[in-house]
């Protein structure tokens, strides 16, 4: 099992990207493991060197330029052929590696796994999702967070399969309640996008669906899976990401609100897409990248993308 870094993405990299490789390595005794760091190789010889990551576990491929958060995406992917970012995805689209990994910029990420490795047979659009902690220490998945901002009701039909299919094999929950994020509970709530997904969800028998959900469930444990589009779901993912910020802020250790810590869930993977790519947040430290390999793994040990295969093919 190979599995790629990009060590330069993100604003602590690359030293965080190394301290992350070191706690996933000294956690975790795996010998099929091997990680390709892509990186500028001064720097990461150094540091590795210096964290004492054991050398037999990882290699190191040289790269001499950055894709930075504010440039264009599309652009930067094409000018900047020797980025972290674009060698990473070459490798994985020649087989070299079997995921990657990246803290940098979320566009080029998304773009190069959109075009890189193409996907799924089937999958209108891939989405990206994010962890929501519930309140009775359950763990739920929102779908979409950012990346269709504007969908259609098939789209969402999508998104709910694939989502109840990453939470049944990654989070072990057997049969995933599949939620529409919607203004109320009733069937015929909403607007046009919600109205018309309704149906479609539930006559979905790839799932479970369970019907609306207002935003006081979610936190809660009515659904397991929570459908909408990017747009709503990125309100959603900002609105849960502060309330760890003001539990900090106001020094307060609750274990409930600790988990709101996004650093404890590594990144978000790009689900209807061939292979496993994993974005994590910019501001990530070593916790969020050693918890991003973590998330690679088991999504290859499961062969999560494999199962969302077979269950879209089959609606």
């Amino acid at each position: 099992m190979n599995i790629g870094l990009d060590m330069m993405g993100g604003d602590f990299a690359p030293l965080e990207a190394v301290k992350g490789v070191k706690q996933y390595l000294l956690a975790h005794d795996f010998d099929g493991l091997s990680l390709v760091l892509f990186g500028d190789e001064l720097q990461l010889s150094a540091l590795l060197a210096e964290q004492g990551v054991p050398q037999e576990k990882y290699q190191v491929i040289p790269t001499t330029e950055i894709i930075e958060m504010n440039e264009h995406p599309t652009r930067a992917l094409k000018e900047k052929q020797n980025s972290s970012i674009s060698v990473g995805f070459k490798y994985l689209a020649t087989g070299k590696i079997d995921a990657f990994i990246s803290a940098g910029n979320t566009g080029a990420m998304l773009v190069g796994a959109m075009f890189s490795i193409k996907t799924v047979e089937g999958v209108l659009r891939p989405t990206i999702s994010s962890v929501i902690p519930k309140q009775d220490g359950g763990t739920g998945l929102l779908v979409d967070v950012g990346l269709n901002a504007d969908c259609k009701p098939e789209q969402l039909n999508q998104f709910a399969v694939m989502g109840s299919v990453f939470s049944q094999y990654i989070y072990g929950v057997e049969q995933p309640k599949v939620g529409l994020i919607n203004v109320g509970e009733e069937e015929g709530k909403g607007n046009i996008l919600a109205q018309a997904a309704y149906p479609l969800l539930k006559e979905n028998k790839a799932i479970h669906f369970i019907g609306n959900v207002e935003g006081r469930d979610v936190f809660g444990d009515k659904a397991d899976v929570m459908v909408c589009e990017g747009f709503t779901g990125n309100v959603i993912l900002k609105l849960a990401e502060s309330v760890y910020d003001i539990a900090q802020n106001q020094q307060i250790d609750n274990p409930y609100l600790n988990r709101f810590n996004f650093e404890i869930y590594g990144g978000t993977p790009v689900l209807g897409v061939e292979k496993p790519v994993i974005i994590g947040h910019g501001i990530s430290h070593g916790t969020a990248f050693g918890n991003m390999i973590d998330v690679a793994v088991r999504m290859l040990n499961t062969n999560v993308l494999g199962k969302v295969k077979e269950a879209i093919s089959g609606i």
